[in-house]
């Protein structure tokens, strides 16, 4: 499958009125509380295919099979799946509910774009008590293996935190134990990735932990594999950096990325804003990532969700992005 430059992406046109000339895909999460949606979409632009998605939330229950149904009606093509500790696709997933999963999704006409987690905060691999590491361990060893069989290249990992502000009563880590952790835990899951044919991705997240792209660089290379790359977050970055600074020094390290906005002045995880009403410099960004020959899958994860009519936040980000990526606005 091959890639276009992101410019080239036509984002509202296929979530208002699918024209038939690209994929569209949409994310969703299954957890006792919400559903996230994530949809990506990739067009023909000049032959080729560029890939882009956005996330958005929804309140109550619901199952895969409703969450297919939905993602059918508002025709997309594909979802990204997440891996949560209990649910329809938790860590006790069999081979058989792996199978129910992709016939309901082939009765749908549907692909998987990805599989991500949010068990990691639970289960930090810089964690002080053994059992957690391994418990961090055996999420990720779960998570490429359902990868692997969802045929997803790469998975969103978090590798641990010094610190977790947002967490109430969260374990702190000295900086230098933290990352000793971190690289014999990544060191130990490598084997597993690469038999699975599937990439670590390193997620840049709110965990005081490699907290500048020349350092995440350092950590990334020390491993000398392809297996391992980053899962860029743009708006995790703004608070203390610039998100374009990011994308050119980790260049082809770059496996994955996400687009959301941050303003600064707000501060805290009130600065999260819907995409271009923060402070992420997006030419800057799409400059950056078009220098670097990304071609990969771009993210909108849009948080906060909406308290009322939670579904217009699809929409308003499709337009966002159809603006981010250059194409035009009718």
């Amino acid at each position: 499958m091959s890639a276009s430059p992101l410019y080239e992406q036509d984002v509202v046109e296929l979530f208002i009125d699918e024209q038939g000339d690209g994929s569209n895909y949409i994310e969703l999460e299954v957890s006792p509380h919400n559903v996230v949606f994530d949809a990506l979409i990739h067009n023909n632009g000049d032959g080729s295919e560029l890939k882009a998605d956005v996330t958005w939330q929804l309140e109550g229950d619901a199952s895969i099979a409703d969450c297919i149904q939905t993602a059918k009606q508002a025709g997309f093509e594909g979802i990204e799946l997440s891996l949560n500790g209990e649910g329809e696709l938790s860590l006790s997933a069999t081979d058989q509910e792996v199978r129910d999963i992709q016939g309901r999704l082939e009765e749908a006409g549907l692909e998987i774009a990805g599989l991500a987690t949010g068990l990691y905060w639970d289960y930090p691999m810089t964690s002080a008590r053994p059992e957690i590491r391994t418990k961090a361990l055996d999420v990720c060893k779960k998570q490429l293996e359902l990868a692997s069989a969802f045929g997803v290249d790469t998975i969103l990992v978090i590798p641990g935190a010094v610190g977790v502000d947002f967490i109430p009563d969260s374990e702190v880590t000295d900086y230098e134990v933290a990352y000793e952790r971190a690289q014999e835990a990544i060191a130990h899951l490598l084997p597993y990735a690469e038999r699975a044919g599937v990439s670590i991705g390193i997620e840049n997240v709110w965990n005081k932990f490699l907290v500048s792209p020349l350092e995440l660089r350092t950590f990334i290379d020390s491993f000398n594999s392809n297996y391992i790359g980053s899962y860029l977050d743009v708006g995790n970055v703004v608070q203390n950096g610039y998100p374009e600074q990011w994308v050119r020094i980790l260049g082809h390290r770059i496996k994955k990325v996400h687009f959301k906005d941050y303003r600064r002045q707000a501060g805290g995880l009130h600065g999260f804003v819907d995409l271009l009403a923060g402070d992420v410099n997006y030419p800057a960004v799409m400059e950056a990532l078009q220098a670097i020959g990304y071609d990969n899958y771009v993210t909108a994860e849009m948080i906060p969700p909406y308290t009322h009519h939670s579904k217009q936040i699809i929409f308003n980000t499709s337009k966002a992005m159809d603006a981010i990526l250059g194409r035009s606005q009718e």
